[in-house]
């Protein structure tokens, strides 16, 4: 059965990858044409982000590289940033504001 929930439930959740990295917290979702486009990810204190990504804020992850949403959203890990790394399909976009 399909579960509907809030985009404003969303604020403020916990992301993980799939392979269990705590990753950040939600700040905003990225609507277009009434549907999700992609997640505004915030980088927090001691999460993978704040470790990659050094003085940047967060990241948008597209929507497609959500995996799950619950309790907590897991991301696919092609999710995460790469300088100078291979070449995902679906970059994240690091966030500079």
């Amino acid at each position: 059965m399909l579960k509907l929930r809030k985009v404003s439930d969303m604020y403020d959740m916990r992301v993980f990858t799939d392979e269990g990295e705590y990753f950040g917290d939600i700040e905003e979702g990225i609507l277009t044409l009434n549907k999700v486009s992609g997640w505004k990810i915030k980088a927090t204190k001691n999460s993978f982000l704040t470790k990659m990504l050094g003085n940047a804020k967060g990241v948008i992850v597209p929507h497609q590289l959500v995996k799950a949403v619950g309790d907590v959203m897991v991301i696919s890990k092609s999710a995460v940033p790469s300088y100078g790394g291979e070449a995902s399909e679906a970059p994240s976009m690091p966030v500079d504001e």
